[in-house]
C-alpha cells in the first residue's frame, strides 16, 4: 500500500526524512479492524515525529498521521459486538488506551496509565491507504459529512472542544484568548469558541492571519506583543479574558499568562514556538492562575463534533488538499504556515 513514512528523524530538515513509498498492508489483531482511509489530515505533531520528538523513540520507517477517515474494510473473523460493520463509513479516535487500569475501567479513558496513539511506535499511523485500529476506536459517520471535514476532527478540533469546554470550563458570554491564529486547531476554538457563544480574541504576528480570525469570527485580533495584554484587560471590562488557548509556548507564554484574568486558566495544547518558557510560577500562584493541559478527547466528545457536522452547525476550515502521494508538498506547507486551517491528504 502507498503510505508517507519517516525513513529517519532529526537533522536540520526533518522533510529530507519524510518518504511517500509501498509499506505493508496492516494486519489486524483480534479485536481490531483495517480501515481503508479517504482522508487524513496533518497535525504538527508529524513535524515533531519528522525531528525525532516523541512520547517513544522512534523506529524508522514509522508511518504517521494521527486523524483519518474512510471505510471499516475487515476484521479478523466477524466483527465484535456493536462494532461498525464492514463497509460502514468511520472516523478514527487516535488514542489507543490499555482498557485495564483504573481509569480505563472507570470510563476515564482521557487518564489512562499506558496510553499509546497511531502513528507513535509501535503503532503505525493513518497516512496510509490501509490503517489498523482498535474496534472501539471506530466512530460511525453519517453520510452527510465528507470524509475530509471528518478528517479535520480527531485532534485539533477535539482538542480545542476538550481544552474550552472540559479543561477551562467555559460558558456561553465568557471569554477566551486564542493563540496562532491561522493554524488548525487555533481556526477550530475560534469557530468553537463562536459558536458556543464565547467572545473570542486571537492572536498572530501575520496580519493577514490576524484577519482571517477575524472573519471566522472572532471579536478582535491583536499581534502576540507585550502591549496587547493591556488591550485584552481593557476589551474585557479591566478583568483580563477567562481563558487562554496556548499551542505556541515561548513567543506568548508571558501574554497568555498576563492577558488570563486573576483565576483564570491557560490550557496548554502545543507549543510550536518552543517547550520551555520561563514559568512566572509567582505570577501563576499570586493571581491563582490554573494551568491544565490538554491533548484530544474522548469518544463521546469526537461524536459530539460529528453530530455538529452532521447538523452543518460546523463547518471545519480547510485550507489545502492533496493527494497521498502529493504528501511532500503538504508538509512543506505546514512546515512554512503557508496554509489557513487543516491540510488534508485523501487516497
Amino acid at each position: 500500500m502507498l503510505a508517507a513514512f519517516a525513513r529517519a528523524t532529526g537533522g536540520p530538515d526533518p522533510l529530507a526524512n519524510l518518504v511517500v513509498g509501498e509499506q505493508p498492508v496492516p494486519e489486524p489483531q483480534p479485536g481490531w479492524a483495517t480501515v481503508r482511509v479517504r482522508a487524513a489530515s496533518l497535525n504538527h505533531h508529524d513535524l515533531w515525529t519528522l525531528r525525532g520528538v516523541s512520547s517513544r523513540p522512534v523506529v524508522p520507517p514509522q508511518i504517521l498521521g494521527c486523524d483519518a477517515a474512510g471505510t471499516v474494510a475487515a476484521y479478523v473473523g466477524s466483527a465484535p459486538p456493536g462494532a461498525p460493520e464492514v463497509g460502514a463509513r468511520v472516523v478514527v479516535h487516535s488514542p489507543v488506551t490499555c482498557g485495564q487500569c483504573a481509569a480505563c475501567r472507570g470510563g476515564d479513558e482521557m487518564s489512562c496509565r499506558r496510553p499509546a496513539m497511531l502513528s507513535e511506535p509501535p503503532l503505525p499511523g493513518t497516512f496510509a491507504e490501509y490503517v489498523a485500529v482498535p474496534a472501539d476506536n471506530l466512530i460511525p459517520l453519517p453520510v452527510g459529512v465528507d470524509f475530509s471535514v471528518a478528517a479535520c476532527l480527531p485532534t485539533a478540533y477535539l482538542t480545542a472542544y476538550h481544552g474550552l469546554f472540559q479543561r477551562a470550563r467555559l460558558q456561553p458570554g465568557m471569554t477566551v484568548l486564542v493563540h496562532g491564529a491561522g493554524g488548525g486547531l487555533p481556526s477550530a476554538a475560534i469557530l468553537l469558541g463562536v459558536r458556543a457563544g464565547l467572545t473570542v480574541y486571537a492572536t498572530s504576528r501575520d496580519e493577514s492571519k490576524r484577519q482571517f480570525a477575524l472573519d471566522l469570527g472572532a471579536t478582535a485580533a491583536y499581534p502576540p506583543e507585550r502591549e496587547t495584554a493591556r488591550e485584552v484587560i481593557t476589551a474585557t471590562g479591566g478583568m483580563g479574558v477567562d481563558a487562554v488557548i496556548e499551542t505556541v509556548g515561548e513567543p506568548t507564554w508571558e501574554l497568555s499568562l498576563r492577558a488570563v484574568r486573576p483565576g483564570g486558566t491557560v490550557v496548554v495544547s502545543g507549543a510550536t514556538g518552543g517547550i520551555n518558557p520561563p514559568a512566572q510560577l509567582n505570577r501563576i500562584f499570586f493571581r491563582n492562575v490554573t494551568v491544565a493541559g490538554s491533548t484530544m478527547g474522548t469518544r463521546g466528545e469526537l461524536r459530539r463534533l460529528i453530530d455538529l457536522c452532521a447538523r452543518g452547525a460546523l463547518n471545519p476550515v480547510i485550507g489545502s488538499r492533496h493527494a497521498l502521494a502529493d504528501a511532500t508538498s503538504a508538509f512543506a506547507e505546514m512546515e512554512h504556515g503557508e496554509v489557513r486551517g487543516k491540510i488534508v491528504l485523501e487516497s
